[in-house]
């Protein structure tokens, strides 16, 4: 499980966001011309984006326990359960 960095999250945010950071904290934000996001939302972002990253993380070992079942029951497969197996 990685940590979702405070760029990902701002980009979330505002996909157009022009910025720098120096280190890895909201202090560190060298903003450009776009309207300033707050640390609490940015921590926000962060936490959402963390949960949903998470519950991917854990679908894939049932993804694949679910693909190769239906293997060998000869089932069509979810394409989250083919790419367990062919990625």
């Amino acid at each position: 499980m990685a940590n979702i960095d405070i760029m990902k999250a701002i980009i979330a945010i505002n996909p157009d966001a022009e910025l720098s950071i120096v280190g890895e904290t909201y202090s560190g934000i060298i903003w450009g011309d776009v309207p300033v996001i707050s640390q609490a939302d940015i921590e926000a972002k962060q936490a959402e984006l963390q949960v949903i990253e998470d519950a991917a993380v854990a679908q894939k070992p049932i993804d694949k326990a679910n693909a190769k079942a239906k293997l060998i029951a000869g089932e069509a497969l979810t394409e989250a359960e083919a790419d367990t197996i062919v990625k």
